[in-house]
């Protein structure tokens, strides 16, 4: 089993257009703290990043944000975490989120979320990190998703192996036991040092 004791969420600083995202984010944050996770996450007090964080908040988990000074005040960084850092770029928050944590999962967000999950795959697929990490589809929010990596791999720009990296799973259960299973990504053979 894999270590989940701090696991990173990626979620949009909107709460979007129809409950379900809120009420899923919340759900998400019981299951974490309930597993007695630390959430680690954006660092916001709005949108689905307030909702996933309050909810681990009050279920008596912990909850870490990372926030750029620069946008403190647009997604109003959350005061009554159990830690807020602040950095100075969109960079540094993703390198410290990455390496405060033990596992990804991504929500339903915008370009922001997808950018930074896109960022984490492609750092295991080059070996840089084996952390587990998955879309957590909501609402069917990733299905088109799921079909674009499915022609990645049909048309020969991504290896099957690769492939297999992402995990998608639209119950918050299933989702944190996934993780917590899932083989870790092998190091490419390319990228290992020579043994000769």
């Amino acid at each position: 089993m894999n270590k989940l004791d701090n696991i990173c969420v990626f979620c949009g600083s909107s709460p979007g257009n129809t409950p379900i995202y809120v009420e899923q984010a919340r759900e998400l944050g019981k299951a974490i703290a309930a597993r007695g996770s630390r959430l680690i996450y954006g660092g916001g007090n709005i949108g689905l990043m307030g909702a996933i964080a309050n909810e681990v908040l009050a279920s008596g988990g912990k909850a870490t944000g990372v926030l750029p000074r620069f946008l403190n005040r647009k997604e109003v960084g959350h005061l009554e975490l159990s830690e807020l850092i602040l950095v100075d770029s969109m960079h540094e928050r993703k390198q410290r989120m990455s390496d405060l944590s033990d596992a990804f999962i991504a929500m339903p967000g915008g370009f922001g979320t997808l950018e930074e999950i896109a960022e984490m795959m492609t750092w295991t697929q080059l070996g840089l990190s084996t952390k587990p990490l998955g879309f957590y589809n909501v609402n069917n929010f990733y299905d088109s998703l799921i079909q674009l990596f499915d022609k990645m791999s049909d048309d020969g720009f991504l290896r099957s192996n690769n492939r297999e990296i992402p995990i998608f799973e639209s119950d918050p259960e299933q989702m944190l036991e996934a993780l917590a299973s899932k083989e870790l990504h092998a190091v490419p053979k390319w990228l290992k040092p020579d043994q000769t």
